[in-house]
């Protein structure tokens, strides 16, 4: 089946939220690499649209409005559908590292276990996002061991 182009790149941009939490993670190498900032500009067209959203409730409502108009929604194509509700168990899992870091990590508060793993953690971020946006624009459903099987359960 022919993927329209149109959809590839609605695909790709809804891989941006993930990207846009992820952004945190990086301020170490962000230190170390200025040359590594533009990575930031990515996340821009997510962080206008949570910023146009009042309360402080941007990230939350644009979540919700992605699960229940697009992942849940029958009418919106597959494609589409499949690449939404996995960019959004991303983000899942990029809130629960967020989490577990600021418990678990944080605390212990070696500046070098910190920056390591928080580099760590953004570099293998950053490889997701773009094997994603390569699958994404091939036309393809980016294959990720584990989420997409469960992204396939659900739809």
């Amino acid at each position: 089946m022919i993927i329209p182009s149109w959809q590839k790149l609605l695909g790709c941009f809804l891989y941006l939220l993930p990207w846009s939490d992820a952004i945190n993670f990086g301020r170490y190498l962000f230190q170390d690499f200025p040359f590594l900032e533009w990575l930031k500009y990515l996340a821009l067209p997510i962080w206008f649209i949570e910023q146009m959203i009042p309360l402080g409730l941007g990230s939350l409502i644009l979540f919700l409005v992605i699960f229940l108009a697009v992942a849940r929604n029958p009418k919106v194509p597959y494609f589409l559908r499949f690449n939404a509700l996995q960019a959004l168990l991303i983000n899942i899992g990029i809130f629960l590292l967020s989490y577990a870091f600021v418990i678990f990590i944080q605390p212990l508060g070696g500046q070098l276990i910190i920056s390591t793993l928080s580099s760590t953690i953004f570099i293998a971020i950053l490889t997701i996002i773009i094997f994603t946006f390569g699958e994404c624009l091939q036309g393809k459903e980016p294959d990720l061991p584990g989420i997409s099987e469960a992204v396939r359960m659900q739809l």
